[in-house]
């Protein structure tokens, strides 16, 4: 397999590894490329529901069963939304309570938010918050690695389409999807 048979193909994220080949592809295409005489064997590599992996947000999976194909339900805090503080949500939300919330006197203790001394068992946001993907889902360390990003955080917003490529077109320029390009973002 060269260069060549995989550029036939459209398959443009295809990298080497000492066992064969990773590509990404949805699983019609995976089906086509099992068919051929050639190709020894195919295995889809997708995280099943329930397995936890290391790193996920909010990093505690004896709670949260989280891996980068199977993640969530998630709440995504909202300014002047109320959640309910307890041994499951903490681990959600102490993160940005504590270091963006700008409370002085935040702190952790024995697995229990406490602000200003007294215990807290529920919690009102101050700020809205995002949940971040990566364009190139396999490949990102978003929020499903590092959890919410709050607005005053966001530096920028989307304007416009600059390129979008269609994955199944054939040479360079039957790829570049031109009727996208420079389109406005609502």
């Amino acid at each position: 397999m060269n260069e060549s048979f995989f550029r036939e193909r459209n398959m443009t994220e295809v990298y080497r590894t000492h066992e064969g080949y990773v590509a990404f592809l949805n699983p019609e295409r995976a089906e086509q490329l099992a068919s051929l005489d050639l190709i020894k064997k195919v295995i889809l590599q997708q995280e099943l529901p329930g397995t936890a992996e290391p790193g996920i947000f909010p990093n505690e999976p004896a709670l949260y069963s989280w891996n980068k194909d199977n993640f969530g339900p998630l709440y995504i805090p909202e300014k002047g939304a109320t959640v309910a503080i307890t041994p499951e949500t903490l681990p959600l939300y102490k993160h940005i309570i504590l270091r963006y919330e700008q409370h002085e006197n935040a702190k952790l203790h024995d697995g229990k938010l406490y602000i200003d001394g007294k215990e807290i068992s529920q919690y009102t946001f101050k700020q809205n918050y995002y949940f971040m993907m990566g364009d190139n889902r396999h490949n990102s360390l978003d929020s499903r690695y590092w959890g919410f990003v709050p607005e005053d955080h966001v530096v920028g917003k989307a304007v416009f389409v600059w390129l979008s490529m269609d994955p199944e077109g054939h040479g360079l320029l039957d790829k570049i999807r031109w009727s996208r390009l420079f389109s406005l973002i609502n």
